[in-house]
């Protein structure tokens, strides 16, 4: 929980002062430990919940803003998009009832959101990413209107030297160039808190670095992003490239991002870890600091060390450490930022018990566990279990290689429940959720699972954006019903949605983006060749960088052939034929306005392009078959209202 009141890195004198007051506080932190003024011999655990909002059509609605001002409760505050909310539970002491404490108090604040979303035409949904959030969805008009925010955007893309990119391949492949940070909100996580004492931090932070694999792999619930069938966990791979600040370097010099596992085990203390992304990260951002944390701890005051967590609020390690004060008493955590957010609370409240579960117990389990588990072989697992999931091969305690599933049922599991034992949890709440766990590994139907069976059903049945729509809509049925946990999910259907028809709404929700193109020097016979095998009667020309040049059409053919029937030439290029500047549209074109170009300009296609580049194609075919679903649709609920 990073600090939200933030401004630019300064220059010269400025940032040199902020750089002074992080070092100090460093220097304050290590005489805290030397002098023995952390909290010890409690344990707290505590969560983060992030949400996507989304509008009667299942749509991300960026209302975010209007519901934050209508609620009091501080738990809940803003997130980096409009169409985002987060709530932060008060810590809960890591004994009896703490499990079925922090799931009430999940749905508590959850049902605090619903109703004040409701007053917007707004719903909250807990997914890893929203299967209907689209580019559109991205732009900088949607940044949450927050100085953290902006500065955030500034900074990183300052670094980057300019856009962001992603370049993530799964079943599918997806290459998306963006101008702003808000790639970061495609993101919607979950993310647990567990406090530990200063002697133990090395031990346990080790430990959640070895299970974090493991953990991941159980709890995938981002597959797909933009249609496209990616990492079981996609958030990954978004969140490391989304705010990876690296520009290009010299051959062979190796930089760091700053989204990352880590580079080694954790040998004695956090100070370890503070002083390496001090070393190896530059400050994002700066401001005044009021206090001297050095001097404060020589007289024995307990600093807030305000420059320290600004810095360490963006280094984005997926097992942070963070430091806090409760009560007077200044202690240390240790923040998975592991999981996704849903698929329903139960389930989440499923994976923090594994994760709590593990923390207590796997100390004891595994006392030698970091002369038994490389680190490269645990990182090399995390990036695996973001892969494939529960289909992942991991690699264990003395280079044992399992299966995800085999790990969590044979080893962790066992463990967690004894952890769970050992910290005084009540038996009965521990047996519950970590069947939730059990029962999940039984069926192999974690979150991520289910949405690709779920599309694989849908294969061939109405436009992507229907499939995407109808499964937001599916995620947000089953959510409210009775919160049963995913393993137990029925697959999604395209009659999931009674909104089904706002999918055509856009172009870009229904345009062809498999394209079949060609380039301007290319052989007229191979367009041709093409149409016919393809069965299509329009292809675009484009240049090597993807903007769009020309547009070939059948009918170019048939006056192609009449000529040659009286002795034209034989070997013709595209560019001879083409027309050139043809008329486009953007993907955010309504489709009533598509409709009213085509009809006006007497065109049967139109290329979408969206920064003079290619990336898609609408044509008379799209709106034919589209008319036929709006017909047939409309004389099956007459049939349903007739008497």
């Amino acid at each position: 929980m990073g600090t939200q009141q933030v401004q630019l890195r300064g220059n010269g004198d400025e940032h040199r002062a902020f750089m002074s007051a992080l070092l100090g506080d460093l220097r304050a932190m290590e005489c805290m430990i030397e002098k023995g003024m952390f909290e010890q011999g409690v344990q707290r655990i505590g969560a983060e919940q992030e949400l996507v909002l989304v509008d009667e059509d299942f749509q991300p609605a960026p209302v975010g803003v209007q519901i934050l001002s209508q609620i009091t409760d501080p738990r809940v505050t803003t997130e980096i998009a409009k169409f985002n909310l987060e709530y932060n539970l008060d810590p809960l002491s890591f004994d009896s009832s703490c499990l079925r404490t922090l799931h009430a108090g999940l749905e508590e604040v959850l049902e605090l959101v619903r109703e004040h979303a409701l007053a917007h035409n707004a719903r909250p949904l807990l997914t890893g990413i929203c299967p209907t959030l689209s580019m559109r969805h991205l732009s900088k008009d949607n940044i949450t209107p927050c100085e953290r925010y902006y500065a955030l955007d500034e900074a990183i893309t300052a670094l980057r030297g300019g856009h962001y990119q992603l370049r993530i391949k799964g079943v599918d492949e997806l290459t998306v160039d963006h101008d702003s940070v808000m790639l970061e909100a495609l993101n919607t996580s979950f993310q647990l808190h567990y406090q530990v004492d200063v002697q133990d931090f090395a031990a346990t932070y080790n430990l959640a670095q070895a299970i974090a694999a493991p953990l991941l792999a159980c709890s995938c619930n981002s597959p797909i992003l933009f249609g496209k069938r990616l990492w079981r966990e996609t958030r990954i791979a978004i969140f490391q490239q989304a705010v990876d600040t690296r520009a290009q370097t010299p051959h062979e010099r190796d930089t760091l991002a700053r989204v990352r596992f880590g580079e080694g085990w954790v040998q004695s203390s956090v100070l370890e870890i503070y002083r390496s992304d001090i070393a190896r990260f530059r400050l994002l951002f700066g401001g005044q600091m009021e206090e001297n944390s050095l001097d404060l701890v020589q007289k024995g005051i307990v600093p807030e060390l305000v420059a320290l967590q600004a810095h360490n609020s963006t280094v984005y390690r997926w097992n942070r450490p963070c430091y806090g004060i409760t009560d007077g008493k200044p202690h240390l955590r240790i923040e998975c930022r592991v999981l996704p957010s849903g698929p329903t609370i139960l389930d989440e409240v499923a994976n923090a018990a594994l994760w709590f579960g593990l923390m207590r117990g796997g100390l004891e389990a595994w006392p030698e566990l970091t002369n038994q588990l490389s680190f490269d072989d645990a990182k090399a697992n995390f990036t695996v279990a973001a892969h494939e999931g529960l289909g992942s091969q991991l690699t264990w305690l003395n280079a044992k290689a399992l299966p995800a599933q085999e790990l969590v049922v044979k080893e962790l599991l066992p463990v967690a429940r004894q952890g769970l034992k050992l910290a005084g949890i009540d038996q009965a709440d521990a047996d519950f959720y970590l069947d939730v766990i059990a029962q999940r590994m039984k069926t192999l139907q974690t979150g991520a699972q289910w949405m690709l069976s779920s599309v694989a059903d849908m294969k061939g049945k109405g436009t992507r954006a229907e499939r995407l729509t109808c499964l937001t809509a599916a995620i947000a049925k089953r959510q409210d019903e009775n919160n049963k946990p995913v393993h137990t999910w029925t697959l999604a259907s395209l009659s999931e949605s009674e909104h089904w028809a706002k999918s055509f709404l856009r172009v870009e929700q229904f345009m062809t983006t498999n394209l079949f193109t060609v380039d301007e020097d290319d052989l007229i016979d191979l367009v041709a060749s093409i149409m016919d095998w393809e069965v299509i009667r329009h292809i675009p020309v484009e240049d090597r960088e993807h903007r769009l040049v020309g547009l070939v059409s059948y009918r170019s053919l048939i006056k192609l052939l009449a000529e040659r029937s009286t002795g034209g030439r034989h070997q013709v290029a595209v560019k001879e034929v083409m027309q050139r500047e043809p008329l486009t549209i953007g993907p955010e074109t309504t489709s009533l306005d598509a409709i009213d170009l085509m009809r006006d300009n007497r065109v049967a296609c139109l290329p979408v392009v969206s920064d003079g580049r290619l990336i898609g194609i609408v044509t008379e075919h799209d709106f034919m078959k589209m008319a036929g679903q709006l017909l047939e649709e409309h004389l099956r609920d007459e049939l349903r209202l007739s008497p």
